[in-house]
């Protein structure tokens, strides 16, 4: 399931061009992308540790799963199937807001992204493809937010953005 191209938009969310995803973090390209939250019944959240291979990010911690939906992709199905196949995960999503944001990031890149927030619920442990990530952890929110406070070069940074902002909009 590679994803090698990337979904251009303007800050409305219209699509405008398509890039190579590489390259698009190089310019800085603002483009399409969603972050998925799993939580189990105790409102623990599912944390994945990027693998270390990865361009940027590896050896992070951040949300359940991320990625880029292609071309001709409905947002939610392209959510559900990279959790799937990152983290073995198969549940229903649900979207719960966007936001833009840009930022550099190592390596001389910068994430510029429409990221689409969903949120699911499972109790299941993943099954994980170690391509993608090399580690997980449940961890309840209240822990989350001072660890990212004490610690956060430990994290994405489109996780330190998006995750207290999630909670906002939640009920656990």
């Amino acid at each position: 399931m590679e994803r090698n191209k990337v979904v251009l938009v303007d800050i409305e969310d219209n699509a405008i061009g398509e890039m190579e995803k590489l390259l698009a973090h190089q310019r800085g390209e603002l483009h399409r992308a969603f972050s998925v939250f799993i939580f189990n019944d105790e409102g623990a959240l599912l944390l994945q540790k990027r693998a270390a291979n990865k361009y940027h990010g590896g050896g992070l911690w951040t949300n359940t799963c991320c990625s880029h939906p292609q071309w001709s992709e409905d947002i939610t199905m392209s959510a559900m199937d990279r959790l799937y196949y990152e983290m073995g995960i198969k549940c229903d999503l649900k979207l719960i807001y966007s936001f833009i944001y840009n930022e550099p990031v190592e390596n001389n890149l910068i994430e510029h992204e429409l990221d689409y927030v969903f949120i699911g619920q499972t109790n299941q442990n993943p099954v994980l493809n170690k391509d993608e990530a090399s580690d997980y952890k449940w961890m309840n929110t209240v822990e989350i937010l001072s660890d990212i406070n004490e610690n956060p070069s430990h994290y994405t940074v489109w996780f330190k953005q998006a995750f207290p902002e999630l909670l906002s909009k939640i009920e656990l």
